[in-house]
């Protein structure tokens, strides 16, 4: 299977030029020419490794790259950028970036590099490519679960949720938590998305979707997923 590989490059001529190599090599490529586009892109679908330039027109590259790590530690992420001081290159690792490649470069140095981050590959959280929990299951590298034998298709936002849940099972979580650190949302908005995850979630998952075993609300705190799925039934859950 190809590795798929997001460009975030608001310069034209070299956004093609990455794009062009990168399939010549054997790789899908998408492409973004802003940072709003590119994490667009990204909470749309999934990549293996994000080349990001240090200076978009409508943020800080170092911005996207904080938003991508609010959500995902592990993604490989490689900077390019036209300052090359030491300590630009020590601020986007000290911020999270995986390799860092000064302006101008060889392209096939870019791709060696992408090769490294490559192979090193993920470290999952998890540690595994599925979670159960009750009679369900959760297949991380084919992005579904599997409830009663049935395949549920799981879109990016589930995912990220889903991973954020099984990561912290039995802790308690507020919607801002989630909102901000989990689907990327600025901390001022008002909305009920994550409520509207958690009754998809009890539909797909839980045998009695008013009783929920596995999704708990939490008054006044927010929700928290018991993996052992003891039922409990008093005013908290709804």
């Amino acid at each position: 299977m190809k590795k798929r590989i997001l460009l975030i490059e608001d310069e034209p001529h070299l956004r093609e030029g990455i794009r062009l190599n990168l399939r010549l090599a054997g790789y899908e490529v998408l492409c973004a020419a802003s940072g709003e586009e590119g994490l667009e892109r990204w909470e749309q679908q999934a990549v293996d490794l994000v080349i990001l330039d240090r200076m978009l027109p409508d943020m800080d590259g170092l911005r996207v790259l904080e938003k991508i790590r609010r959500v995902d530690p592990d993604l490989p992420v490689l900077i390019l950028s036209a300052k090359g001081e030491v300590e630009d290159r020590k601020t986007g690792l000290r911020r999270g970036c995986d390799d860092y490649m000064s302006k101008p470069f060889d392209v096939q140095e870019l791709e060696l590099r992408m090769e490294g981050l490559l192979r090193r590959g993920r470290t999952k959280k998890i540690g595994v490519s599925e979670y159960l929990f009750g009679e369900n299951r959760i297949d991380w590298e084919r992005r579904v679960a599997v409830v009663s034998g049935e395949e549920v298709t799981l879109t990016d936002q589930e995912m990220r949720m889903l991973r954020y849940f099984a990561e912290n099972p039995g802790k308690p979580v507020s919607r801002e938590a989630i909102l901000t650190g989990v689907l990327g949302y600025e901390p001022s908005v008002t909305t009920r998305t994550v409520d509207n995850f958690l009754v998809r979630f009890r539909r797909y998952f839980e045998k009695n979707p008013r009783k929920p075993a596995f999704f708990k609300s939490i008054r006044s705190v927010g929700y928290l997923f018991d993996p052992a799925g003891q039922e409990k039934t008093g005013k908290n859950d709804r």
